[in-house]
């Protein structure tokens, strides 16, 4: 090809790029547009779907009884006759509470044998004061609800 002649193509060959690269850009983003592309009515109607929201069962109140039941384990199987007035340290691994248990004190009252405390709570939320007591019911102990003190 004479000189002259790609001298008057060369322009535009180099024109035809940047339209052909564009087109192609195009079709691939508009492919996406079509019937099995992205859909915000189909990601709110897929309940497989998982986000990083931890479910909440029972919330508080799950938490609360969790810590209550760690705390009756250890107010039940003390042995105060060694511990003395010793207190008595408690973590739940599940909640992340932990705290200390003082005064336990043992009494018989309508043919049960309870044991009354005090004890601390230390959670995420903060620290709080507590007084309690579990009572052995039919060969195993059941927790009154913590009160605050």
């Amino acid at each position: 090809m004479p000189r002259e002649a790609h001298a008057e193509t060369a322009p535009f060959r180099a024109n035809t790029q940047p339209l052909a690269v564009g087109a192609l850009v195009a079709a691939v983003l508009l492919a996406g547009c079509g019937g099995g592309g992205f859909s915000m009515e189909k990601l709110d109607a897929d309940p497989t779907i998982v986000t990083s929201s931890v479910p909440q069962e029972g919330g508080a109140d799950s938490t609360r009884r969790s810590d209550e039941t760690t705390i009756r384990n250890a107010v039940s199987s003390a042995d105060l006759e060694s511990a003395g007035s010793t207190p008595l340290a408690w973590a739940n691994a599940d909640t992340g509470s932990r705290g200390t248990i003082t005064g336990v004190a043992e009494s018989r009252g309508e043919g049960r044998l309870c044991r009354s405390f005090t004890t601390s709570r230390e959670s995420f939320d903060g620290v709080a004061l507590f007084s309690g007591e579990t009572c052995l019911v039919g060969g195993a102990w059941r927790m009154s609800p913590l009160r605050p003190l």
